[in-house]
């Protein structure tokens, strides 16, 4: 990759606006000074050379409107010429799943197997194809995770407030998230509050793993019986809490995996369910219900079972109830 000096000896004077309003001076950097290395940036702030204005901060800073921020002149890498090669195009295209979209948001349903930023051997996740797709949109974040897998409704901020003011509801827990799962087994309530204590750990090869225990987080989720099958249940999981794979291991904990999940199900049923069409984990974010971050409206974003999970229980021998 070739290197030029795009700024030569130009020092540049940036006023921070409303899309940056409130944001971290490292992550404000990195979307200015694209192809430069994290470390890099960090020296420069410790070092002096970048100034918010005229005075030192650390890189964890959280910029206000108005404030000027220097940038010393930095190499970085050289935009792409005409006729040279290209990303290649992703295997999912994101503007079709596009389920609503203004100025200050983008609700989005997830396609299952891709991860919703890059990282760890990711090239391209959700935000990185977005920001492919939609150039002309200059701030854009994700609000929340879904699992790979996980197919669904995702929120993206398009306005550095409206990240803030949604982050703000999810703590207040005024954000309402309803997922549709297919457990192994027959669930035996037609409701049932399940609050079970999560605890976090990351094994030796870097992977998230969660486990019930006394002494974590408290998770909260509310199960809805929605279809009983004869070897499986079609339930509604209403998530009170936030948890990493809550739905996941409190399924998991109570004795009914979710269909497919390759960390806390079934392994050998999952064999069986791939053969029978279950390719993935049946897990979906089907709707969120939350007050519109700009204009407090009371929003509500719905996404269809995919066509595979659809298949899938359509399959399955309908036991009535």
């Amino acid at each position: 990759m070739k290197i030029k000096d795009l700024e030569k000896d130009s020092v540049r004077r940036l006023k921070v606006d409303d899309s940056a309003d409130g944001q971290r001076l490292d992550n404000f950097l990195v979307a200015r000074l694209k192809g430069v290395p994290k470390s890099r940036l960090y020296k420069l702030v410790r070092g002096g050379e970048v100034r918010v204005n005229g005075g030192r901060v650390d890189v964890g800073h959280r910029l206000a409107l108005g404030d000027e921020v220097r940038i010393p002149p930095v190499r970085t890498a050289a935009p792409a010429q005409a006729g040279a090669p290209r990303l290649p195009p992703s295997a999912h295209r994101l503007l079709p799943a596009i389920l609503y979209r203004d100025d200050a948001l983008i609700a989005l349903d997830k396609p299952a197997g891709m991860a919703v930023h890059g990282g760890s051997g990711i090239s391209r996740g959700v935000i990185e194809q977005l920001r492919l797709e939609l150039p002309e949109c200059r701030y854009m974040e994700l609000v929340h995770r879904l699992d790979r897998e996980t197919s669904g409704v995702l929120l993206i901020a398009l306005k550095r407030r409206a990240l803030v003011n949604l982050h703000a509801a999810m703590r207040a827990g005024q954000i309402e998230k309803r997922y549709f799962t297919l457990v192994a087994g027959r669930w035996p309530n037609p409701v049932q509050h399940v609050k079970l204590p999560l605890h976090k750990r990351v094994t030796d090869a870097g992977e998230k793993r969660v486990t019930v225990r006394d002494e974590g987080q408290a998770a909260h989720t509310i199960f809805r019986r929605l279809q009983q099958f004869e070897d499986f249940t079609l339930l509604e999981a209403e998530l009170k809490t936030g948890r990493t794979h809550q739905i996941r291991v409190h399924a998991s904990h109570l004795g009914f995996p979710i269909a497919g999940d390759d960390k806390y199900g079934d392994f050998e049923l999952n064999k069986r369910l791939a053969k029978q069409g279950l390719k993935r984990m049946f897990l979906h974010a089907a709707r969120l219900v939350f007050e519109h971050p700009i204009s407090g409206e009371r929003m509500t974003v719905e996404a269809p079972l995919p066509a595979d999970l659809q298949a899938f229980l359509d399959n399955l021998s309908h036991v009535p109830r």
